[in-house]
């Protein structure tokens, strides 16, 4: 646990200063060789700096590049990605299901967030002793606690037990080597954080890309519906919960579907409509790198010297799509052509469905140098949870049809209606297959309803069992991700995931 420890056991004042949506007025300290944890949290701008290095934990799930991408990694475990990156191993390891410890992404993933909850945590212990506007106050701990719960509820679906650590750590700290808490306890902090960040006063929607509170309650009815379903099957209290959160946000209009999915990779509107929390990126400055990757291998149709074919859609996932579903039209979600760098008048066929709802057209064309956002969480998420949620406690009903069919209604298919509770539940969860795809939100509802897609029956196969259209079949063990070795090696209390 190495790198967890470091994480946890000292702070970054570099970090601290790389601040995504801007930080200033600290960096005239006369003397910053003396800064430490006692003295730095003194003024204002040292609260909005501490808050400002937790985000920073977002970034590095979507660094590409030759090497395939942490973010791949839940994607290449539902079995409808393919990849033409032969040397990214971590992600052939995924693919093939016969995934290690040694997994890169999964130690970035584990460094990242925990590095993020270490920042989260002083941020909570220091902001509130800091002399400074009592509003604004609230609201930097509220962003720290958001962050925070969203840390920690991806590790612990991706993990399972996993260290749950509140409080800042030092060499001295119990916790320097902390024991895994169960999965039940890092759910109720992460619901307990979230509670307190919607009672923070954080304005409902904010366009500079920091946390708002339509992204708080949207993560909390996400979270609501994980603990009806697997590994906690709270049930039918917990899917009314998750029903009335997302009700909130619909009902608070703040939020609509854009009309065109372009605006979905349309960098000038990030932050606004659809976009309820997404991870920040900056043309030039702090660059999105992903874009290599979902370009096909070396085909010469993009600017950037670079192109990895590291991910794009199986084939029998596209095709089981409904007939005429936008989503799948050429340019909508994926793309299976794309003009020569060398002759822009000219076309070629790429012969796969590569992935066009998160290509940056301005970078690839000319700038190389992208400032798309990552989406995290977006509308249409809210309204998929609603339907599912409303249609689990009620039964089929006309809010929950008019959440699910607004997606449809975009995707130019027509209204579901007349159809039984688990019709409709599975007919939600098809949406969402189809609407979420390649946004890092599939296995998770893999895991939770425990349940894959089978694209040449389209019906949901019991995840144990569950056959890839390439051959490997989903185990037990692939419900978890593998601690990473280094974790194990360097914190004895940690127990590695069954099958690994």
């Amino acid at each position: 646990m190495k790198s967890l420890k470091l994480s946890i056991k000292k702070f970054s004042l570099g970090l601290m200063m790389i601040s995504m949506v801007g930080c200033s007025g600290f960096l005239d300290e006369s003397d910053q060789s003396n800064f430490t944890l006692d003295n730095y949290f003194t003024k204002p701008e040292h609260a909005t700096s501490v808050v400002n290095s937790i985000y920073q934990g977002l970034l590095p799930m979507t660094e590409s590049g030759f090497n395939g991408a942490p973010w791949m990694m839940v994607e290449f475990a539902t079995g409808l990605a393919k990849t033409e990156l032969g040397q990214a191993q971590f992600s052939l390891f995924v693919r093939d299901l016969v995934n290690n410890s040694d997994n890169g992404y999964g130690q970035t993933i584990w460094t990242s967030y925990y590095r993020g909850i270490a920042n989260a945590n002083l941020a909570i212990s220091k902001v509130p002793d800091i002399t400074m506007d009592e509003a604004r106050k609230q609201r930097l701990i509220g962003e720290a606690k958001f962050l925070r719960a969203y840390y920690y509820f991806n590790l612990v679906n991706i993990f399972g037990n996993i260290p749950l650590i509140t409080e800042p750590v030092d060499l001295s700290s119990e916790d320097l080597y902390a024991s895994a808490s169960t999965p039940e306890d890092v759910y109720n902090q992460v619901v307990k954080d979230l509670m307190e960040a919607e009672g923070s006063g954080l304005p409902v929607i904010d366009a500079t890309g920091r946390v708002s509170l339509g992204a708080v309650k949207s993560l909390l009815s996400s979270v609501y519906l994980t603990m009806a379903g697997y590994p906690l099957q709270k049930g039918t209290e917990y899917y009314k919960k998750a029903a009335d959160k997302s009700k909130e946000v619909i009902d608070s209009k703040a939020f609509s579907l854009f009309t065109s999915y372009y605006d979905l990779h349309n960098p000038s509107k990030k932050n606004l409509g659809e976009n309820i929390f997404m991870a920040q990126f900056t043309p030039f400055i702090l660059p999105s790198s992903w874009q290599v990757s979902i370009v096909p291998y070396n085909r010469g149709i993009s600017a950037y010297s670079s192109e990895t074919g590291g991910i794009f859609a199986q084939e029998g996932f596209i095709r089981s799509h409904e007939p005429n579903d936008k989503r799948v039209r050429e340019k909508e979600f994926y793309y299976t052509k794309y003009t020569l760098r060398s002759d822009r008048t000219k076309e070629l066929a790429l012969g796969d469905y590569y992935i066009f709802k998160h290509f940056d057209e301005l970078a690839n064309l000319t700038t190389t140098s992208s400032g798309m956002n990552w989406p995290i969480i977006r509308y249409a998420e809210v309204l998929l949870i609603f339907a599912e949620a409303s249609n689990e406690v009620s039964g089929p009903n006309s809010q929950a049809y008019d959440a699910v069919n607004a997606i449809r209604k975009r995707a130019e298919l027509p209204d579901l209606a007349g159809l039984s509770k688990i019709e409709l539940r599975e007919a939600v969860w098809r949406e969402k297959w189809f609407e979420l795809s390649f946004e890092n939100k599939t296995w998770f509802d893999m895991v939770r309803i425990r349940k894959a897609f089978n694209v040449t029956t389209r019906k949901f196969d019991e995840f144990v069992g569950h056959k890839f259209v390439y051959g490997p079949v989903l185990k037990e063990r692939e419900l978890l991700f593998p601690i990473p070795t280094a974790e194990i090696r360097n914190n004895t209390n940690l127990v590695q995931n069954p099958g690994y």
